[in-house]
């Protein structure tokens, strides 16, 4: 469908009373509403604002190593490092009992097996990525209790014994460093434990409250990492949303240990930052505020600025919009909006770690269905979800962005002579009031919103291919057509096949435009509720 038709089909459904109210109206269909057809976008090629922010870019999480050994796992993982460019990969269960990397013999004597992580390891460098490396959780011989979490049974309990837990990270921090050699690992990141301020995810003993159990932790772990590599990078504490980071900095001057990051995640539900929905029993609710996501990543900077290290980096290791792996939010064309929303308000943080690249994530046991609210870019058959084609277009900006007074957008420039736009509108489809479930498990066709006008200055004479691109309601959105096949719980190959072609990331108009002497350019785009636009003027 090209804009004028898209355009024509806005005006058309409105006039028919087909355009439907988001969820919070709670009607099947109304009139349009939330006009806004004034909305300009304009910049000048001469007014640079800066070499644009990929903090979008430097990380991405996956569910756990184990899942590293599979060939669709490496395949889309391949896909999103080469067309998004992610350089940092962070996962769960390095220590699981799975990878075999410690037992111990009849004598308690440790024994180390370091060939699984090395093939997942061996294989992320190969393709250019490299660990931001996540220790956890315990080996069931060096656990001191049988708290477990997951269907892969995670053991979430503290070591039994400090010194061993101490020689093990050392030990496999230098099989690391004589493997692949130091000035490889110094560029690596290590955190230490997943959200051990959340219950599920940490199990000290029952008189240890919490927070001094993990810092025990931290203490051991950090210490063991420094002494094989001064220079390698370690922080925490890896929190669920934005805890301890006043404690964890005061306890490291006075103990003098070392921090070299900052990190906590980050989700956009209602009730809390964070959580855990491990089979997708709970009603979730978006919250009301949405910006909760960038208001939570962006909570901790003043508190470290006042602090005895006020550089020390924050490394947003988990966000999304929903932290349960059966939240439909995820498959929505709305996600689109929401990702690039919240990233375009987090820029002053060093990295924001989008969880995950794939829906090949097992903590509940293997997926039930093909769309089944999972949190990755795709799903486990390889289909692109809009959530892709947000990072697949941000990666598409140039190098140098434009100064713009838009907030929903961003305005490049490449070393081409081209230019981009990436623009989007973000409107809350429920305002908190009705659950994700009760909301995206159901088709949700958009409303019209007027205009948005593209206006840039100063571009050099001559003729353009210009691509305008489209995520939105049945533009790169396969759950949509996916609902109205009925939610099968198996795909033919076929209806996959389909549904590949409705998320491979076409333009909806092409054409060859020309800029005369005045360097003037100039389009109109049919707007509608949570649409985001890619727009390319590349030299011919």
């Amino acid at each position: 469908m090209n804009l004028k038709s898209v355009s024509n089909f806005i005006y058309l459904a409105a006039a028919f009373g087909l355009v439907a109210v988001a969820c919070a109206n709670g009607a099947e269909s109304a009139p349009p509403s939330n006009i806004s057809s004034n909305r300009v976008i304009s910049a000048d090629v001469k007014q640079v604002k800066k070499p644009r922010s990929l903090v979008w870019q430097d990380c991405i999480g996956a569910g756990r190593v184990a899942e590293g050994l599979r060939a669709g796992w490496r395949q889309q993982l391949e896909e999103c490092h080469h067309e998004i460019g992610f350089k940092y990969i962070r996962m769960h269960g390095l220590l699981q009992d799975e990878l075999g990397v410690y037992s111990e013999g009849a004598d308690g004597q440790p024994r180390y097996n370091w060939q699984y992580v090395d093939d997942v390891y061996d294989f992320l460098l190969r393709i250019g990525l490299k660990p931001f490396v996540e220790f956890g959780f315990m080996p069931n011989a060096l656990a001191s209790g049988k708290g477990k979490i997951f269907w892969w049974q995670a053991n979430v309990t503290p070591p039994n014994n400090y010194a061993k837990w101490d020689a093990l990270i050392t030990a496999l921090v230098k099989h690391w460093q004589d493997r692949y050699g130091e000035r490889e690992v110094k560029t690596w990141r290590f955190e230490v434990w997943n959200e051990p301020n959340y219950p599920g995810f940490w199990h000290p003993p029952t008189n240890t409250p919490p927070r001094d159990a993990y810092f025990e932790l931290y203490e051991h772990t950090a210490r063991a990492v420094k002494s094989v590599g001064t220079n390698y990078l370690v922080g925490g504490p890896a929190g669920a949303g934005p805890v301890w980071t006043k404690e964890l900095i005061e306890l490291c001057q006075q103990k003098i240990l070392p921090l070299d990051f900052i990190s906590y995640h980050a989700y956009g539900l209602g009730g809390g930052p964070s959580g855990l929905d491990e089979y997708g029993n709970q009603k979730l609710y978006l919250s009301p505020d949405i910006h909760s996501v960038a208001g939570i990543v962006n909570s901790q900077r003043t508190i470290i600025e006042k602090s005895a290290q006020p550089e020390l980096p924050i490394h947003i290791t988990e966000w999304s919009a929903s932290y349960s792996p059966r939240d439909p939010i995820h498959d929505s064309y709305f996600s689109a909006a929401f990702i690039l929303e919240q990233l375009r308000r987090t820029e002053a943080v060093s990295s924001m770690s989008y969880w995950t690249f794939t829906d090949i994530f097992e903590e509940n046991g293997p997926s039930p269905r093909p769309f089944h609210g999972g949190f990755g870019l795709i799903n486990y058959e390889g289909i692109r979800k809009p959530a892709f084609w947000a990072y697949k277009f941000l990666a598409q900006l140039g190098d140098t962005e434009l100064q713009n007074a838009d907030t929903s957008s961003y305005v490049c420039t490449d070393k081409n002579g081209g230019a981009q736009v990436l623009l989007w509108d973000i409107t809350h489809p429920t305002d908190g009031k009705v659950s994700n479930q009760d909301c995206f498990f159901k088709s949700q066709p958009t409303r019209e919103k007027g205009e948005v006008t593209v206006k840039l200055k100063n571009l050099s004479p001559g003729n353009y291919r210009l691509r305008i691109y489209q995520i939105g309601y049945q533009q790169n959105d396969p759950y949509s057509r996916y609902l109205e096949m009925g939610s099968p719980t198996d795909l033919s190959r076929e209806a996959v096949a389909e549904l590949k072609n409705l998320s491979a990331g076409k333009p909806v108009s092409e054409k060859t435009v020309m800029v005369g002497g005045n360097g003037e350019f100039e389009t109109a785009l049919p707007l509608r509720e949570n649409d985001v636009y890619f727009v390319s003027l590349e030299r011919e």
